[in-house]
């Protein structure tokens, strides 16, 4: 049986110290050590199949490389694709990541891992926050900013500025809003936005679920003020508008522009395809990644704040006259 390969071995293949070895390994070796120091050393642990033996380190550091990643949920696309950004950072730096949704009545009790046995908790989109992990280092993600953890979140303001500002070019004036009825920073602040235009003519207020956006929908649409367009804050509750408009009648977009949120897959599947906001979901995994490791590392991230893109499609268009 060959010997398995140390990081002496790298060391050598290399042509570096054990030292430098580690920090490139561990993740530490940016400002330390030359990008093309640190290409040669994962080359060299690649071509000998090398793998740190984790459980040793972690025994010497007092750290069992596991972050707790809480979601409200587990069904929406966003939150995979904020996954797969931090379980990449996460991978590089040889943490494990364990993903728990967090209802209301959730308590640190209730999570799949002993509060003990994590070494930071990476929590998104939780109405209330996440309390009761005593010293536990936290990183928020799409959470108010307010709160005295660092945040790493979405331009949601910036986002639905950028819809109202469409609406408003193509001619737009009376805005209906279909509004998720999740009590969370990120759906305040997408309402607080269309306030602020003085557009508003009505809000309805409904599940991220089709069927509950249609008849949201048709409360909204089938009236006498009916807006010219509707503001939806999520993709999901756009498809249930476009629905609700078919059954009343009414084209999309020539008698009413339809708008969402997100850029999930349903955007490109409906006919015609729908006008949103991409937001950079894995970018923002990525980033709140990266501040929890600072912040293990004892640093103090900063709060970062991504914009998204406005992606015009078919289902806007000017007002009928």
């Amino acid at each position: 049986m060959s010997k398995r390969p140390t990081s002496r071995d790298v060391a050598r293949v290399a042509g570096v110290s054990q030292s430098t070895v580690s920090l490139v390994l561990a993740g530490k070796a940016e400002g330390r050590v030359k990008p093309e120091t640190g290409q040669a050393v994962r080359e060299a642990a690649r071509r000998l199949g090398y793998r740190p033996n984790l459980a040793a380190r972690n025994l010497r550091l007092g750290r069992t490389r596991t972050v707790l990643f809480v979601v409200p949920t587990l069904v929406s696309p966003i939150f995979g694709a904020v996954y797969t950004g931090a379980a990449r950072v996460a991978r590089d730096r040889g943490f494990g990541i364990v993903v728990h949704p967090w209802d209301d009545d959730a308590t640190p009790a209730r999570s799949p891992v002993d509060i003990e046995a994590i070494d930071g908790v990476l929590a998104s989109s939780l109405g209330g926050g996440v309390a009761g992990f005593g010293d536990v280092p936290i990183v928020v993600l799409d959470n108010d900013p307010a709160d005295p953890a660092p945040s790493v979140n979405f331009d949601v303001a910036g986002g639905m500025r950028a819809i109202t500002r469409h609406l408003a070019g193509l001619g737009h004036r009376r805005l209906g809003h279909l509004a998720a009825a999740v009590d969370t920073w990120t759906f305040h602040v997408r309402a607080e936005v269309l306030t602020e235009t003085g557009a508003l003519t009505g809000r309805e207020h409904c599940a991220i679920d089709v069927a509950a956006a249609r008849e949201a929908a048709l409360a909204l649409l089938d009236r006498p003020d009916r807006p010219t367009a509707v503001v939806c804050d999520d993709d999901l509750i756009a498809a249930g508008a476009y629905k609700a408009a078919r059954h009343l009648g009414l084209d999309v977009p020539r008698d009413v522009s339809v708008t969402g949120f997100d850029d999930i897959l349903v955007a490109s599947a409906l006919e015609p395809e729908l006008t949103t906001i991409r937001l950079p979901a894995e970018r923002l995994g990525a980033r709140a990644m990266a501040a929890l490791l600072e912040r293990l590392d004892g640093h103090a991230p900063p709060d970062v704040s991504l914009p998204g893109e406005l992606i015009v499609r078919g289902s806007t268009a000017p007002p009928r006259r």
